[in-house]
């Protein structure tokens, strides 16, 4: 997530102060990603050192405000006509958790997807419920349009595709491994031990007792009936 860029397209509709810009971001985000006061500064600040806004004065509380650059629009219309670049996706914690669950002896790795796919599909039930509420408030304004509302349906919707396409995946994830249970038990099976060699002259010891007891066995007389 871009907040430089984020802020840039606030400050796009007028100059703003740090907190300001806090309380819209999130407003706009449904507080989806939330951002503190310190990081917006140090964000603003970077901005300002490569020419993208400018201070623009106080308003009357004596917020100082910032506005945007040429410079500023330029890498806004930029950043908003390029794909997100996907050679290098970001860290997914999910993924990283089972392949070092995959060959870790003492982890079951199907309780570990069955407990994230309970937990994922309580997530989708929670963004579907906040979907209809938002909803529901824009159906009661017919006919204006809140860009705020808006942006909020659009990030809840890609929780909730998100969401859908995780809980999928952990049930790819669940049939391979059911698939491929028999083949990983059959490797982590130990081979039977091979039995030592033993010297000759004992097996020629253990023949001829056997030997002797066959024939004591065979030579002894029957008793008479």
């Amino acid at each position: 997530m871009s907040i430089r860029h984020g802020l840039l397209a606030l400050l796009e509709r007028g100059p703003r102060y740090g907190y300001q810009l806090r309380t819209e971001f999130e407003s706009r985000t449904g507080s989806t990603w939330p951002l503190n006061v310190g990081q917006v500064y140090t964000t603003v600040a970077r901005l300002e050192r490569d020419g993208l806004v400018v201070p623009a004065g106080e308003d009357e509380a004596g917020h100082a405000l910032y506005a945007i650059t040429e410079d500023g629009r330029d890498e806004l219309r930029q950043w908003f006509a390029t794909p997100v670049d996907r050679a290098n996706p970001p860290r997914n914690e999910l993924a990283i958790k089972l392949a070092m669950a995959v060959g870790s002896p003492e982890v079951d790795v199907r309780s570990v997807i069955q407990a994230q796919r309970a937990h994922t599909i309580r997530a989708m039930q929670d963004y579907t419920r906040l979907k209809g509420q938002a909803l529901e408030a824009a159906s009661r304004r017919p006919g204006v349009f809140d860009p705020d509302d808006v942006a909020w349906q659009l990030v809840l919707d890609q929780l909730i595709f998100q969401a859908e396409a995780e809980a999928r995946w952990l049930d790819h994830c669940e049939t391979r491994l059911v698939r491929l249970a028999p083949q990983a038990a059959a490797d982590s099976r130990p081979s039977p031990a091979a039995e030592p060699e033993r010297p000759a002259d004992s097996k020629q010891e253990e023949g001829a007792a056997r030997n002797g007891g066959l024939r004591g066995a065979l030579g002894r007389p029957r008793p008479r009936r």
